[in-house]
């Protein structure tokens, strides 16, 4: 599956120069021209975003600080022709994981890039230590795999808690079969979307009257809702 990659740069030179070299080592490339136009797309179905900091309108800096407060943690690779030491600073301070100078090198850039993206790859699979998830009466334990409703724990296939987790950790966000399929099954070769609907409705039974947290939007997949609980 190719790594998505947001392009936000006023400079259409640059941004079709970038653009070009980044799809040629593999990656799925979607530029914007603005932080306005940026923020108008689903930015959480990327897997990095580079971001310049001196655009017209919303600076680059003022974007990632409202993706931060939006809870929204896709990595942020910053681009500026700035490069003072408080210029850097203020860049880690709003959320950012990286900071390249211009001009730079495209090798210098692709380099940073697989860099970010192998950080942040360790980062989302490593167990989260002494981490619950907690909804109340429903409750997710990552260290001990386990789920509890109403204090009583339930039983969990591994991939039945592996779906439950997938969604619950961006109940916000709608999953498309295809998109839980690739993150669920990406090692099982001819998984079908009846798979996904079958383990879904299993998972409902499990959760009992907590398993209409779990919806489905007809057409675009489904997502975890927290105004039941």
């Amino acid at each position: 599956m190719q790594l998505k990659i947001l392009l936000v740069d006023d400079d259409q030179n640059i941004s079709e120069i970038l653009e070009f070299n980044l799809k040629n080592e593999g990656y799925d490339v979607v530029s914007a021209a603005s932080a306005e136009d940026a923020l108008k797309i689903n930015i959480e179905a990327f897997d990095l975003i580079l971001l310049d900091v001196m655009m017209g309108g919303m600076s680059g800096f003022k974007m990632a600080e409202q993706l931060r407060k939006n809870n929204i943690i896709v990595p942020i690779i910053f681009l500026t022709a700035k490069d003072t030491e408080n210029d850097m600073l203020t860049g880690f301070s709003v959320g950012g994981d990286d900071y390249i100078s211009k001009p730079f090198s495209i090798k210098e850039v692709i380099a940073r890039v697989r860099a970010v993206l192998k950080r942040s790859s360790h980062k989302n699979n490593d167990a989260i230590v002494s981490n619950i998830l907690d909804f109340g009466s429903l409750k997710i334990d990552l260290d001990l795999k386990e789920v509890s409703i109403h204090g009583e724990k339930i039983s969990l296939t591994k991939t039945e808690f592996e779906l439950l987790l997938l969604l619950a950790m961006k109940p916000e966000s709608v999953f498309s079969r295809q998109r839980i399929i690739d993150q669920i099954w990406k090692e099982t070769p001819y998984i079908t979307e009846r798979t996904v609907d079958v383990h879904i409705a299993r998972l409902r039974k499990k959760l009992g009257d907590l398993g209409a947290t779990i919806t489905n939007r007809t057409g675009y997949g489904y997502r975890f809702n927290t105004d039941g609980l």
